[in-house]
């Protein structure tokens, strides 16, 4: 009986020191350029695994263009994330949200209490979408103008360009002393589509421009389009460091940094890659000088799939992830400024600093160009602008290409 007894309360206290099955919890992100991104990640899901003992989560990162194939992969099959990186708007966050890969998250938003946590600029893009709140804010940047302080020196450039014409004016000072003005990479669509962004808000105004991307106004009988696509043709036959169209942007970046153009057109992320060479004092930065109050710029959020078997524990480890604690020592890993509201800024660096001068004199944005449109609008943007700036098409025939392909839609 003794025996019995002993067997029954070793076999009792087995049962209870068994641990729980552990989930796995699938995250998908970009690649990371920069290490202090890397090991924040690291860092973070050690954190909420901690928290969560019986959760593992499986990080995958991959470039942007892997990413996007992947996940429209997993749209279509039962494997895939339980939360996913994607720009926020209608081409990108949308391509999926439509496609039925993001699930809505109205229960956690309330349940956590987001929308008191995060700047209200960020909680504008997860409302723009049919059927619910779709993501969480991830980061919110901006994109502006970094030049190399020694280039501009060299050229003779005493003063910062003000105005869209000053700008132009510095570029050719440039390139008369023999300096390539700005470098991009022609082999990532998005890359040279800033360049036509900004340029289509300095020739239309916020007005027309915001009509042509909600496709509301004619391509082709607007005369600002047609001019927008005639100044990104003579940037890139005379003012971007050739040959670009057969480079991507880390390795634009690379020339950049190695003093071979003066000027790049980045995000506020660019900073920790800049401090991570040793180069902050090296560089200065400026808005693009579109004449007009808004700053170019977009949203990322983190997405839970709607394919995940765990995602109350996604939405966990989402409220986790931007919760203040995390958000005050990790933020500026993935940017020069937080999406949670009550994250405090102190050691920033000269460039962090103008970022967030930057932020603080622009009261609206407009938003890249494959977040305005729709994706198959999007992949015809980046046609045209493809053509036009390879010298293959001009620019009359590219706006009305645009319209007409709008026009075809239905």
């Amino acid at each position: 009986m003794l025996l019995k007894g002993l067997s029954s309360s070793v076999l009792a206290l087995s049962i209870l020191t068994v641990p729980a099955l552990s989930e796995e919890l699938k995250l998908w992100t970009l690649t990371h350029d920069a290490e202090t991104a890397r090991t924040a990640w690291k860092e973070i899901i050690k954190g909420f695994e901690l928290k969560h003992l019986d959760v593992t989560v499986k990080h995958e990162m991959r470039g942007t263009d892997e990413h996007k194939a992947a996940l429209r992969v997993s749209a279509a099959s039962d494997k895939g994330p339980d939360i996913f990186f994607m720009w926020a708007g209608l081409g990108l966050g949308g391509e999926f949200v439509n496609a039925g890969l993001s699930k809505p998250l109205d229960d956690a938003y309330a349940k956590y209490g987001w929308d008191d946590r995060f700047i209200s600029s960020s909680l504008g893009f997860t409302k723009q979408y049919a059927g619910g709140r779709h993501g969480v804010p991830f980061t919110f940047h901006g994109e502006a103008l970094y030049y190399n302080k020694a280039l501009f020196e060299k050229a003779g450039i005493e003063a910062l360009p003000a105005t869209y014409e000053d700008l132009k004016a510095v570029a050719k000072k440039l390139k008369d002393a023999g300096i390539p003005a700005i470098t991009f990479g022609g082999t990532v669509n998005w890359h040279v589509m800033r360049l036509m962004d900004v340029i289509l808000e300095a020739q239309c105004g916020p007005e027309k421009h915001d009509a042509l991307k909600g496709m509301k106004a004619d391509w082709a009988s607007e005369a600002c389009a047609t001019a927008s696509f005639a100044d990104l043709a003579d940037w890139s036959q005379n003012y971007i460091l050739s040959p670009f169209m057969g480079i991507d942007q880390s390795q634009s970046f690379n020339l950049f940094n190695a003093n071979r153009a003066a000027m790049m057109l980045e995000g506020d992320w660019l900073v920790d890659q800049i401090e991570e060479a040793g180069r902050v004092d090296d560089f200065g930065l400026f808005a693009f000088p579109t004449g007009y109050d808004r700053l170019y710029g977009f949203a990322e959020n983190l997405y839970v799939s709607s394919r995940s078997e765990v995602p109350d524990t996604a939405a966990a480890f989402l409220n986790y992830f931007s919760s203040d604690e995390v958000q005050q020592k990790y933020y500026s890993s993935f940017s020069s400024s937080s999406v949670n509201q009550h994250v405090t800024y102190a050691n920033q660096n000269v460039i962090d600093k103008k970022w967030s001068s930057i932020f603080g004199a622009y009261g609206e944005t407009f938003v890249n160009g494959d977040q305005a449109f729709p994706l198959d609008v999007t992949t015809e943007y980046f046609r045209l602008i493809n053509e036009v700036a390879s010298g293959h098409l001009d620019a009359p025939e590219a706006a009305k290409a645009m319209q007409t392909f709008i026009d075809n839609r239905g």
